[in-house]
């Protein structure tokens, strides 16, 4: 009896244990799987690991890096903004329309920026002050988003003819492009606000326990709103980006984008109850996801086998993240 208890009291510790080590594991599940993988491409073909296959991986990387930071606000409040897939194109979109329109490059990137924010403050006004689900918020707005850019392109993509976007698309200082700077910029933003400043503990806080975030005096709703105001704008930048790395405003919704920034943050180590924040994971999660779709085009696999592979890596990461403390 007395060893029978002995076995019953350490099986516990045990698992305490082995749970501890599946915790540290999984906190850089990203950066570890973006090892693994590109070694597995390495091994698989000699055309990955070049310096200009890795450069211009990295280039296209950028766009989802910017969305996926900028999704790590929604999630980090414990929520989600699924109005990214279509604020992409739309905002995209309205940099089309300015400079289809007579207006400058400057003017329509300007618009596009600010037309990506007003979509965050809309979603941030519905959930945070009218207390609405974000899933059906945020999924609301994607079909909204999707009908007025098509409107506003009437169905066609829209060329964007400017040597001051292919310059920053193609670009840079040096061995440095542009579109690596600006990915820079905002990363390092991001984890000064959220890891930096009394807001950024506010997010955290909120995402963390809402009832007693609020007990303390923290303004939720006012929290929730920046959130998806930051989530907002984010993605107009990303939407500028694509316009200069594209040459042109495709209104398609890029459900793709909106699978991957989901799951570039929580394979990155954030947490999809929120409270909890990584932006290097993010980013390792986005090069990851982008490594995965070169690594397949180098390879010659169907593209139809590119969201089967996206999904796959969702599932896992959401599978990771209830490993996390």
């Amino acid at each position: 009896m007395t060893a029978g208890a002995n076995i019953e009291s350490a099986d516990p510790r045990a698992r305490e244990g082995r749970t501890g080590i599946l915790a540290k594991v999984a906190e850089f599940a990203a950066p570890l799987a973006l090892v693994v993988l590109w070694v597995a491409f390495f091994i698989a073909t000699p055309n990955f690991l070049t310096l200009d296959n890795i450069g211009d991986l990295l280039v296209a990387s950028t766009i989802l890096t910017v969305l996926a930071l900028g999704q790590q606000f929604a999630i980090a409040v414990g929520g989600i903004d699924l109005s990214v897939g279509a604020n992409l194109p739309w905002s995209a979109a309205l940099l089309g329309y300015m400079t289809s329109h007579g207006h400058s490059v400057t003017v329509g990137m300007v618009v596009a920026i600010l037309g990506g924010l007003a979509v965050g403050v809309i979603n941030g006004l519905l959930v945070g002050r009218l207390h609405m689900t974000d899933f059906v918020v945020t999924l609301g707005m994607l079909s909204v988003l999707s009908g007025c850019t098509l409107l506003l392109t009437h169905g066609n993509t829209v060329a964007v003819n400017s040597r001051f976007l292919q310059r920053l698309a193609l670009d840079g200082i040096g061995p440095v492009r542009w579109f690596w700077l600006l990915a820079l910029v905002a990363a390092l933003t991001v984890a000064g606000i959220i890891f930096h400043t009394r807001i950024g503990t506010h997010l955290l806080a909120t995402g963390g326990r809402l009832e007693a975030a609020r007990d303390t005096g923290i303004s939720v709703d006012r929290i929730r709103l920046f959130a998806y105001a930051m989530a907002g704008l984010l993605c107009g930048v990303a939407g500028v980006m694509l316009v200069a790395r594209n040459g042109g405003a495709d209104p398609s919704v890029q459900t793709t984008y909106l699978l991957s920034s989901i799951a570039a943050v929580v394979l990155g180590g954030s947490s999809l109850s929120g409270g909890k924040a990584s932006v290097l994971g993010t980013v390792c999660g986005a090069v990851l996801f982008t490594s995965l779709i070169n690594g397949f085009t180098i390879l010659g696999i169907s593209q139809y086998y590119q969201p089967v592979a996206v999904g796959a890596v969702l599932l896992l990461a959401a599978g990771i993240s209830r490993f996390r403390k």
